[in-house]
């Protein structure tokens, strides 16, 4: 059985931003100073921005620090691959490519099971999926419940919501790029009809890069919510 092996345009977007995230970060964060430099606060306040406003919110003040590297190199790799779908002359979304935001998910997945069964045993996690209280009777149907949120449901919408989002808007990008320049090509009447294709092309361009950051956003805030409720003394 012969195996081919292929390098693609997302591998090597992905590629591409991670050397120029690791570029960013060891630029800004070398010569770091008590008085930042521009590119140490810029730096400082998307960190800030992620340990703050998303890892101590959702996971508490006295677990979270521990899982801000994984939180912000999510975040940061996340939105760049997001916003190389409006950048020209790339203009590919990574996690429009579903293996993306699947691999993505399996880490998140290891993580929050994994603190999850340190923090409360084998045994005590999978009781900790019923909470306390109820009657005898719909422990079963809550617990069969809770798992398939656990292990299939959570995994499942994180993955899917990030790369639906994305390959939706890049799809609606190309839709009125490509038919503007259709119509154009067409001559005639047609053709007065693609300044404003390109005019909506670019006003969607623009919101597409808010939708961008907040999918990146989104995924992070699950991804913490799912690590601190794993973490909590009680359901």
């Amino acid at each position: 059985m012969e195996t081919t092996l292929a390098i693609t345009r997302p591998m090597v977007v992905m590629t591409i931003t991670v050397g120029l995230l690791a570029w960013w970060l060891l630029a800004t964060t070398s010569k770091a100073a008590v008085v930042p430099s521009k590119g140490q606060y810029y730096t400082e306040q998307v960190y800030d921005f992620v340990r703050n406003g998303v890892a101590r919110d959702m996971i508490g003040s006295k677990e979270f620090m521990r899982f801000v590297p994984l939180l912000f190199s999510l975040f940061i790799l996340i939105l760049l691959n997001n916003w190389m779908g409006i950048i020209p002359p790339v203009q590919m979304p990574t996690m429009a490519r579903v293996g993306f935001p699947i691999a993505l998910t399996l880490i998140v997945y290891v993580v929050y099971h994994w603190v999850g069964i340190q923090k409360h045993g084998l045994g005590g996690y999978f009781a900790f999926m019923v909470p306390s209280g109820l009657p005898k009777i719909m422990i079963p149907a809550i617990f069969v419940l809770e798992f398939m949120t656990f292990f299939i449901t959570r995994p499942l919408t994180l993955a899917l919501r990030l790369f639906g989002n994305m390959f939706a808007g890049h799809m609606l990008l190309v839709v009125f790029i490509l038919g503007g320049y259709e119509l154009l090509m067409q001559g005639g009447l047609l053709s007065v009809v693609a300044l404003p294709a390109w005019i909506l092309a670019f006003m969607m361009t623009i919101f597409e890069a808010l939708v961008q950051f907040l999918q990146a956003y989104v995924f992070v805030l699950l991804a913490a919510s799912y690590i601190g409720g794993a973490l909590v003394d009680e359901h």
